[in-house]
């Protein structure tokens, strides 16, 4: 008897419908898989079989032929035990035909009948959705990934029993769906969180950050150790924009494939926070594998990557970052395909000026120009030139450090933030773009326009800084994300001479050793 079962398959952080189709005849008995299938779902047929017999069912003695198409994408995981165990019953004539239509179910089975938690379950659900599917079988544990898609129904069962006997009853299901409250999910607030007030002193570096967090601008630090770089990055969650929901999906779509939502997560609502190590290699930061799953930089889309001494990562690490810096996304070839991770995240990096850090103090600093330049140099032109922002972090005058009035809030500092934030929603509705750093050179053109005055501001900044057209267009977009600071709907001057002070820099530091 022939029966088939609807799942859904991953290629990248993306899914697709997969027809698993089972056949039972007469025949020497043995139990057959096909349809270019990876090791781990080869291993599906030895779960199924002791499954089903723990379950309680028992297995005719026939020819048990399973096929899972499309046969010309690679299948790799364990969620297609449950479809293929679903399948074999249908055939075994132990559940209706008609309770399997309009159905899609993903699972793992343990020997003992236990249905297991996959990854991948939220991608799989909103593809369920799009193709037209009003129900979706579970893990009981992925129920509340799938429940936050409306408009399908989410069963989260714990056994092959239990899909056993809802599929018997498929017109008056005993188990009801799972739900989720999004508006509560995206209400919690956390408490204890670093703050801003809790910084003394380093208004420029402050007004960076803040500038950073408006319009997402990737955001560079420079100074000797203990100038507050370090717990300055980790206050610039406390001022980024509130993720949206669908934000929010991206995100968890991410974090489903790769497997790291946390025990009946259904959503992350607030945004990442990734601070790797130093020695991290180049596939753990931008995603590998022989089925490359997302990394680092993909897992920090939508929030901040921080990467923290800056020079002491390998080089070749570093250079990793330049095409996603650019597309906002990571894109990774390999001998089954080319697969493309979303990589939309604030990059901020902290690093010294010199070995010993304290340059171009020269009554701390011992360096050599040598060493300078070599220290220096670790970071290479491309890398600079795509930071939006180079502020430095100078000392902290001991009469900051003792007053006992706090600084400015995070708080005050999101309200200007949110108030530039739904100038550049309303800017760019319609567009996919989120926020200013977004901008290509055709979007600056049009959204970006400048004056008389500005324009001839731009042509002296270009010749006299010696700017590429990237820095170009990096200064213009700063400017307008300024100027949204305030409110203001034109670019002026003191927007574009902010800007440009953030391209200095750079060069007071390299522009002498390059």
């Amino acid at each position: 008897m022939y029966s088939t079962v609807i799942s859904g398959g991953l290629r990248g952080i993306y899914s697709y419908l997969v027809q698993v189709e089972v056949d039972i005849s007469q025949g020497l008995p043995g139990f057959e898989m096909v349809g270019y299938l990876g090791s781990e779902v080869k291993e599906a047929k030895e779960r199924v079989k002791v499954a089903l017999k723990n379950a309680g069912f028992v297995m005719p003695a026939g020819k048990v032929t399973v096929n899972i198409s499309p046969a010309d994408i690679p299948k790799e995981g364990t969620a297609y035990d449950l479809p293929v165990a679903a399948a074999v019953l249908c055939s075994m004539g132990v559940v209706p035909k008609e309770s399997l239509r309009g159905l899609l179910m993903t699972g793992e089975l343990g020997l003992n009948g236990e249905l297991r938690a996959v990854r991948g379950v939220l991608p799989v659900v909103r593809k369920a959705k799009a193709a037209g599917f009003k129900r979706c079988i579970v893990p009981k544990d992925n129920e509340k990934e799938g429940a936050v898609v409306e408009g399908i129904a989410v069963y989260g069962l714990s056994s092959l029993q239990e899909v056993a006997a809802f599929l018997q009853q498929y017109k008056e299901p005993s188990v009801q769906p799972a739900h989720v409250d999004i508006q509560e999910l995206f209400g919690q607030k956390e408490g204890g969180a670093p703050d801003f007030s809790e910084v003394q002193g380093q208004e420029e570096i402050r007004r960076a950050a803040e500038i950073a967090a408006a319009g997402f601008h990737h955001f560079l630090m420079i100074g000797p150790p203990g100038s507050g770089k370090t717990m300055i990055a980790k206050r610039i969650p406390s001022i980024l924009p509130p993720m949206s929901l669908e934000e929010s999906l991206e995100v968890s779509t991410i974090y489903s494939v790769a497997g790291l939502l946390k025990e009946k997560q259904s959503l992350i609502c607030k945004r990442p926070f990734l601070s790797p190590h130093h020695t991290i290699s180049e596939h753990a930061l931008a995603g590998g594998g022989k089925v490359p799953r997302p990394g680092v930089l993909s897992l920090s889309h939508r929030g901040v990557l921080f990467l923290d001494e800056l020079t002491e990562f390998k080089k070749a690490t570093l250079e990793i970052l330049r095409q996603p810096m650019e597309d906002r996304e990571v894109q990774i070839a390999r001998s089954s395909g080319t697969f493309i991770y979303p990589a939309s995240c604030l990059i901020v990096g902290a690093m010294n000026p010199c070995p010993c850090g304290y340059y171009p103090d020269r009554n701390h600093c011992s360096c050599s120009p040598w060493e300078i330049d070599r220290y220096l140099h670790k970071i290479s032109g491309p890398i600079l030139d795509r930071m939006d922002l180079v502020a430095e972090a100078k000392k902290v005058d001991i009469t900051k450090l003792s007053d006992a009035r706090c600084g400015e809030s995070s708080a005050d500092m999101m309200n200007r933030i949110m108030r530039a934030r739904k100038m550049q929603e309303k800017r760019f509705l319609g567009t996919g773009l989120s926020f200013n750093a977004d901008m290509g050179p055709a979007q600056v053109r049009k959204y970006c326009s400048l004056g008389e005055q500005e324009q001839q501001m731009m042509q002296q900044l270009f010749s006299s800084m010696n700017l590429s057209a990237r820095a170009y267009h990096k200064i213009i977009k700063v400017a307008r994300t300024i100027a949204d600071l305030e409110e203001s709907a034109e670019i002026k001057r003191r927007h574009l001479a902010e800007a440009a002070c953030y391209r200095r820099t750079d060069s007071r530091f390299w522009g002498r050793h390059r």
